[in-house]
């Protein structure tokens, strides 16, 4: 098996859509299609559903799940082996769902150590199982639980979300509020998928509610902008009223002990990290988060 050939299947295969898969790759869309049918006569089964819709069935998962391993073990070989051959401490891919919070110790970790690279790659929780386990990173910190065998993790952090609402706004004035009184108010959120937003659905589905969502967005810095502008309200967590004071906004508590994130590092069980890669996890789990300094230091 070629190893460009089981890159491509694993494209193939993360995105289900062949046409899709052959942009991202840069190939023809027929040539993909050859080389993913190579692989299954090798193979001898398929591994995807194509009755309608292009689907990875169950053989195709179990054998995405090895080849990942194996690719990513490769990967790694060949960082250890660069790292070795340069006695340097190399380099660390870290993943996240938002950099806001780990702008103080990337700061930090980049005057300890400025020869060391960082890589910062945003991502989706539930694609941090797949990329820790293939070695595509070497860190990842999620804002919500990661459910993937193979991981280990460190509890950085948990905080309280709020509700923030512009000045003028009708619950401006309120120190605490209930979910069920957000009903029918106008959201300004994340994308599906984001912890933010999948912990404004939670909240309203146990109660039996859906949030009225005006406006939906990746760039969480027009989120805040956006509710600013009397556009309307949203979740948000302590840690961005910390890093904003005097933002012209109302913060309000909501009544109900789920409104809540827990901030939490992860790392493959039996990856190899580099030097670097655990020196940031060192960097990363002694930071006081509270105060926005290394453990036993003050700001």
């Amino acid at each position: 098996m070629e190893l460009n050939s089981l890159r491509q299947f694993l494209v193939v295969a993360r995105l289900e859509h062949l046409s899709r898969a052959a942009d991202e790759l840069r190939v023809a869309q027929p040539s993909l299609s050859r080389t993913i049918g190579r692989l299954e006569s090798e193979l001898g089964v398929p591994l995807f559903d194509r009755s309608g819709r292009l689907r990875l069935n169950d053989t195709g998962k179990l054998f995405r799940d090895h080849v990942e391993r194996a690719l990513g073990e490769l990967d790694a070989g060949r960082r250890a082996v660069a790292e070795a051959a340069s006695q340097g401490l190399g380099s660390v891919r870290l993943a996240s769902e938002t950099f806001l919070t780990l702008t103080g110790p990337l700061a930090a970790f980049k005057r300890a150590h400025p020869a060391i690279e960082i890589e910062l790659h945003w991502s989706p929780a539930e694609d941090m199982g797949r990329r820790l386990r293939a070695q595509d990173v070497d860190l990842c910190i999620a804002s919500q639980p990661i459910h993937a065998e193979g991981l280990e993790s460190a509890h950085l952090f948990d905080e309280a979300v709020a509700v923030v609402a512009p000045l003028g706004h009708p619950l401006a004035d309120r120190t605490m509020v209930t979910v069920d009184e957000l009903a029918n108010q106008s959201f300004i959120t994340a994308r599906k998928g984001h912890w933010l937003r999948r912990l404004l659905d939670r909240l309203f589905a146990a109660r039996g509610l859906t949030p009225k969502i005006v406006c939906e967005s990746d760039e969480h810095s027009a989120i805040a902008s956006m509710i600013s502008a009397g556009l309307g309200i949203g979740l948000v967590p302590a840690f961005a009223r910390r890093s904003a004071p005097h933002a012209p906004v109302a913060w309000i508590t909501v009544d109900s002990a789920e409104c809540r994130r827990t901030v939490t590092l992860y790392w493959g069980a039996d990856s190899h990290l580099s030097a670097a890669a655990r020196l940031m996890r060192t960097t990363i789990t002694r930071w006081d988060w509270t105060t926005g300094a290394p453990q036993g230091e003050r700001p």
